[in-house]
C-alpha cells in the first residue's frame, strides 16, 4: 500500500490523527494542528523503555505511530511522563484488540527477566524503534518534531 502524504485538518476531531495542541492551550479545542495519516487500525502491545535495562512501560494500542508520538510529545500524562519512558523498545502486532490486550495483561505479569528477554530477542542493544515507524529519533534530539 502506498503511503498518502499527511494532511492538517482544522478541527482536531479525526478518528486516525495525532492531535497536537500547543502548550498553554490544552483547554482550547479550536487552537493547533492536527496532523492525520491516513491508516488501517493495526492493534499492537508495546514496552516503551527509558533507556537500555531502564524502566519500562507496556502498553496496547490500535494506532502504534500516534500512540507513541503522545508518549514522546508527553501529551498523556501519567508514568510514562513521570519516568521519561518514551522510546520504542518491542512491539507485536496482533490481528484482533481482543488478543493484544489479553498479550498486554500477559506481558505484565511477566517478572522483569522475562520482559527484558522478550525485548533482546529482537533488539538487543534496546535501539529506539520508532525511526522505523517514521518518527524522529529521540538521539538526535528532535522530541519535540512532528512526524512526517
Amino acid at each position: 500500500m502506498e503511503k498518502q502524504p499527511r494532511v492538517s485538518c482544522a478541527y482536531n476531531h479525526c478518528t486516525n490523527c495525532i492531535n497536537v495542541i500547543p502548550a498553554g492551550n490544552a483547554g482550547n479545542q479550536n487552537t493547533g494542528m492536527c496532523y492525520s495519516e491516513p491508516m488501517e487500525k493495526q492493534p499492537c502491545v508495546y514496552i516503551l523503555a527509558s533507556r537500555p535495562n531502564g524502566t519500562l512501560y507496556i502498553g496496547v494500542t490500535s494506532n502504534l505511530i500516534g500512540r507513541v508520538y503522545q508518549h514522546r510529545q508527553n501529551l498523556i500524562a501519567g508514568f510514562t511522563q513521570r519516568y521519561n519512558v518514551h522510546n520504542l523498545v518491542w512491539y507485536e502486532p496482533h490481528e484482533q484488540l481482543e488478543s493484544a490486550i489479553l498479550r498486554e495483561k500477559q506481558l505484565k505479569n511477566w517478572s522483569r527477566v522475562a520482559k527484558k528477554r522478550l525485548i533482546e530477542l529482537t533488539n538487543p542493544q534496546w535501539h529506539d524503534l520508532s525511526p522505523d515507524l517514521g518518527l524522529p529519533s529521540l538521539a538526535a534530539g528532535s522530541r519535540h518534531s512532528l512526524p512526517g
